[in-house]
């Protein structure tokens, strides 16, 4: 499984100096590779990120029936957490429509294949998903949406089996909640189905934008793009394209909480302010300064900061992604924090890894208060998903002692090489072998 090991005498004691570089998106490429699908012939998607998931989703489009191709430049650094590389993919006239469970179970992203297969093949077979253990993220508002444009599913063997008997229809959809994935499903459905289809509240997020864009650039009738409605006239083909991946506002909010927590001076070479707004702004606040660059932005921490609170809301809010590091910058700022979590019902298992370092924090339901105390205290804790493993990194470097983060693999899923560029701008972090 593998583990990082994360050496510090607390907050602030070893600040963290120089640059780090952020990527393309993982919630962003993922989707795009899925949109792949939709044309036959060869698309190229750059700026992808060096990360476990996006192998396993090249396996996933493999087994489609897709020539898929991974590149990442022999001649980048991996400390510099910066190798982002090209994925190709050739897409054969004739899909497989059935998605397997032994590759479904390692993403949950592999879900946006479902709507791509609905369109090209007229039917689908998707494993229900696996990925992080941060709660229930349910096909609801998916599969209530393709049964409007006209699909009939159902629930059959663990897999969600989608056919569209006389093709699918455009139609009039609403969203209960703004959610990422079934905007990603429905658009990619409709972008080939017969006439208009109006879709009411959906996500807004920056990874919404990329994919609506590159779907447009394949030829797609998209108006409404970065709104709450989304009107798409059905188009009879869509054709393959050559796309950059936006980069990734959470890699570049991870960053802006290391230098939080750890204190001292990054340069976040590729980071999007305003993609941050809500996050900088609460950061500054606390007493954090932040600069924008021609390239990104700076961070510079150079004492205790504030607490301040969080409630996690769909973008433009608080990032349920950040909300772990938000956590842990609150276990050592100074007084106390409410944290709110309203999108996801089981991130507080967090909550429990970080109490293991010390933090002085209670949860009830969706709320955790925490009590900033000045320094945490090193201790061997589980990673449970992505952004909590990456969390608990940063709680070692303001913990005194030694942290051990087990289950390490699921921060390789989402972050390239973080151990190494964390070491590359002054952390004592390196990777355990398994």
């Amino acid at each position: 499984m593998g583990s990082f090991r994360v050496v510090s005498e607390g907050p602030l004691t070893r600040p963290l100096a120089g640059t780090v570089y952020v990527g393309g998106a993982k919630n962003s490429a993922l989707k795009l590779m899925a949109a792949s699908l939709l044309a036959p012939g060869r698309s190229l998607i750059r700026n992808v990120p060096d990360i476990l998931d996006v192998a396993v989703m090249g396996q996933l489009l493999r087994q489609l029936g897709c020539e898929v191709e991974i590149t990442y430049p022999v001649e980048a650094e991996p400390t510099a957490g910066s190798t982002s590389g090209l994925v190709t993919i050739d897409v054969p006239e004739q899909l497989d429509h059935k998605a397997p469970y032994e590759l479904v179970r390692r993403l949950r992203a592999s879900i946006a294949v479902l709507g791509p297969l609905v369109a090209r093949c007229g039917r689908a077979s998707v494993a229900l998903p696996g990925g992080d253990a941060i709660g229930s993220r349910g096909l609801d508002m998916h599969i209530r949406g393709l049964l409007e444009l006209g699909a009939v599913v159902r629930i059959e063997h663990g897999q969600v089996v989608a056919e569209v008997p006389h093709g699918l229809v455009g139609a009039n959809l609403w969203l209960d909640f703004p959610s990422v994935g079934a905007t990603e499903n429905l658009v990619m459905a409709a972008v080939l189905a017969t006439g208009t289809t109006v879709i009411d509240n959906v996500a807004r997020e920056p990874e919404i934008i990329d994919l609506c864009t590159m779907l447009v650039e394949m030829g797609a009738s998209i108006d409404g793009i970065s709104t709450s409605t989304l009107v798409i006239e059905g188009v009879e083909r869509l054709h393959p394209v050559e796309h950059s991946t936006v980069t990734d506002r959470i890699v570049a909010g991870t960053w802006v909480f290391a230098a939080a927590i750890a204190g001292g001076d990054l340069n976040i070479e590729g980071g999007i302010t305003h993609h941050l707004d809500i996050v900088l702004d609460k950061l500054v606040s606390s007493g954090a300064e932040i600069d924008p660059t021609e390239t990104g932005f700076s961070v510079h921490t150079h004492q205790r900061l504030a607490s301040f609170d969080v409630a996690t809301l769909p973008y433009p809010g608080f990032p349920t992604d950040l909300q772990p590091f938000a956590m842990a910058l609150a276990a050592v700022s100074a007084g106390t924090a409410m944290i709110t979590e309203n999108v996801f019902e089981a991130r507080f298992m967090f909550a429990q890894e970080l109490a293991r370092l010390g933090a002085d924090l209670r949860t009830d339901g969706h709320h955790a208060v925490v009590r900033g105390v000045p320094m945490l205290s090193g201790a061997p804790v589980v990673a449970h998903d992505i952004r909590a493993g990456a969390a608990l990194v940063l709680g070692g470097l303001a913990a005194q002692g030694t942290t051990l983060v087990a289950k390490s693999q699921h921060i390789d899923r989402g972050y390239p090489w973080f151990a190494e560029a964390l070491a590359a701008v002054g952390a004592d972090v390196s990777r355990l072998p398994d």
